[in-house]
């Protein structure tokens, strides 16, 4: 991959709940012989979070962050490459979505701490798609927990996903739009995205594949 200026050493895969992000995390580890980072799970307090519990946003969010940044700080001296499904800076973007002014203030308190402690990647794989399609799999995929999940809930992190990566600049981006194409049940898909992130990717660019 991009072997003109080197291979990256640390891709982050990124995107809203279920736009593709583990089942190209996983292909790339494998095709990199990279160390695999998954998004932390079995979050306890996610399900009633869901439910629009009253106060589960702060205690999801942090249980979130804490989980992230144990992760990521073992990476700060690794030897392999790493691709991970996730950007730690991803967790802010949830918790300007979930939580209050007041929780916001005590949230930023830790997370300024801790993005000191972890790496950045040079490659960020952020996968778009609109809340139309992400619905669409959200039901297909069937997970029992997520059927709680909201259409304006969905909505609303689809736009501050956009809205985030319209303004980073943090690490190289590709920005790869998935609503015409599906690499996750489609070989040729999945075989025309792998030849994009075979070639060199500097700064911002976007992958919009023309449908045939």
């Amino acid at each position: 991959m991009a072997n003109l200026f080197g291979p990256p050493r640390f891709i982050a895969v990124e995107g809203p709940l279920r736009v593709g992000k583990s089942t190209l995390a996983q292909i790339l580890a494998e095709k990199l012989h990279a160390r695999r980072v998954i998004e932390p799970e079995d979050n306890p307090f996610l399900d009633r979070f869901y439910q629009a519990q009253a106060g589960m946003g702060f205690a999801t969010q942090l249980w979130f962050l804490m989980e992230r940044y144990e992760q990521m700080r073992q990476l700060k001296d690794f030897d392999v490459p790493v691709v991970a499904d996730y950007l730690f800076e991803k967790d802010k973007l949830f918790a300007y979505v979930n939580l209050s002014d007041a929780e916001l203030n005590l949230y930023n308190r830790y997370y300024q701490m801790f993005r000191e402690q972890v790496p950045t990647p040079d490659l960020v794989i952020y996968l778009q798609a609109s809340p139309e399609v992400l619905k669409q799999r959200l039901k297909r995929k069937g997970v029992a927990g997520e059927q709680a999940i909201s259409d304006a809930y969905i909505e609303q992190v689809a736009e501050a996903y956009e809205h985030f990566f319209f303004h980073y600049t943090g690490s190289d981006l590709l920005v790869v739009n998935t609503s015409q194409i599906d690499f996750v049940h489609s070989n040729k898909d999945l075989r025309m995205l792998l030849k994009r992130l075979s070639e060199p990717i500097k700064g911002t660019q976007y992958f919009l594949p023309l449908e045939d």
